[in-house]
């Protein structure tokens, strides 16, 4: 695949730029957009910097943390703190994403989006209040995983980093992630299936697939 450099601030204009002319598939009003990446990548910053350059443009965002849909603790951990196949599929609740993310933007919905559920901190509900999102408004999506469950995206975005840069840019307390990291790659490909691919090995000098 062939990368060029670019920097951020560029990245997001050009993507927001592309998301102006972005159509859902299904032909409902709200496009979604993943960001997808390990914690390590910065997909937050990533999908906020789209989200400004995109409100610049005149169309409203909507950024969603996948760490907003974490189960409760007594379900991540039902296998200890460190299991690798729990982190892998019974971490995130899909399915509360399709229901309260996804689905109020099918054709038709509400387009009522909850942008969070669960304070893993704390460990209780948000009780965040909904949030409008106007025809012609775009999800962004951010957070690792985010390719494996056939989520309906309009565009994806990978932001990759190799396996040095994923263990040096991964906290020490966290590294036992990674396993569920070189699983992805094995299994979904996200450098392969997603729309655009963003190398971000060094922070300071991202490059890009166009």
């Amino acid at each position: 695949m062939r990368l060029e450099p670019i920097t951020w601030e560029r990245l997001a204009d050009t993507l927001a730029e592309r998301l102006l002319d972005l159509k859902a598939a299904d032909g409902g009003p709200w496009p979604r957009v993943a960001v997808d990446g390990a914690p390590a990548s910065g997909t937050g910053e990533l999908a906020r910097r789209i989200a400004d350059a995109l409100r610049l443009r005149g169309r409203t965002p909507l950024v969603v943390a996948a760490e907003g849909f974490l189960r409760p603790a007594s379900l991540r951990l039902e296998y200890g703190h460190q299991d690798v196949e729990a982190y892998y599929s019974g971490w995130f609740d899909t399915g509360a994403l399709w229901r309260e993310v996804f689905g109020p933007l099918d054709p038709g919905g509400t387009g009522r989006v909850l942008p969070d559920l669960w304070d893993p901190a704390a460990d209780r509900a948000t009780r965040s209040p909904y949030v409008p999102l106007p025809p012609g408004g775009v999800l962004l999506l951010h957070g690792p995983l985010l390719l494996g469950h056939w989520f309906p995206f309009d565009l994806t975005v990978h932001v990759r980093l190799s396996p040095g840069a994923l263990l040096r840019r991964t906290p020490e307390g966290e590294r036992w992630t990674l396993p569920a990291f070189e699983r992805y790659e094995t299994e979904t490909d996200p450098a392969a299936t997603a729309d655009v691919v963003v190398r971000a090995d060094d922070p300071r000098h991202p490059a890009w697939s166009g």
